[in-house]
């Protein structure tokens, strides 16, 4: 059993979309859905006019924060969510009767209407088709060609995820939530 997170070496995004177009084609959603499983957002700039810097690096992933104290699987009244093995969050499909009770209480906009499948969906680390086939990445991940995101089993001290969350400085977004959240943005 392993507890998945992510990291991101944020700064060196070079806004290329890459992870966005790779994750859809990989889990069959339509190019250009806006804000579905993950996306690139700009942060925004600080200072007056003449002297603008981006604050935080200029681009920002956002999908799914896996949170440990997760909002969304105790706002579903169906019990269509949960944490399996591996500690991602899933969503039991059959069970999903689009109340919204989830989208409501994710504090980072990371679920969305699948109008397909008529479910609310997010991001779950390619865990139904990159890791149940043993894999050990995800598709933005190895898509991304800076080399922007870090993928692995937190519960690993050898893995490289953990090896570069105790050696660099990071943050986390929307810490007074207190969602403990494992995506990890490296300063």
């Amino acid at each position: 059993m392993a507890k998945y997170g992510m990291a991101f070496d944020y700064k060196l995004c070079i806004n290329c979309h890459a992870c966005e177009v790779a994750c859809k084609e990989e889990n069959g959603i339509l190019l250009g859905a806006d804000k579905h499983r993950l996306w690139i957002g700009e942060s925004e700039p600080v200072g007056d006019f003449y002297n603008l810097a981006r604050d935080k690096g200029g681009f920002l992933q956002h999908q799914c924060q896996q949170c440990e104290n997760a909002p969304c699987l105790k706002a579903c009244p169906n019990d269509a969510i949960y944490r399996d093995e591996n500690g991602i969050i899933q969503l039991y499909e059959s069970k999903c009767d689009l109340s919204l009770n989830c989208m409501d209480a994710c504090p980072y906009d990371a679920r969305y209407i699948d109008e397909k499948k008529h479910i609310t969906d997010k991001c779950i680390f390619c865990s139904d088709t990159r890791l149940s086939r043993g894999e050990t990445t995800t598709a933005c991940q190895i898509t991304c060609p800076a080399k922007v995101r870090i993928f692995g089993d937190l519960d690993d001290e050898n893995s490289e995820i953990s090896k570069t969350l105790s050696q660099r400085e990071y943050f986390t977004l929307k810490p007074e939530k207190n969602t403990e959240p494992k995506l990890f943005y490296l300063v």
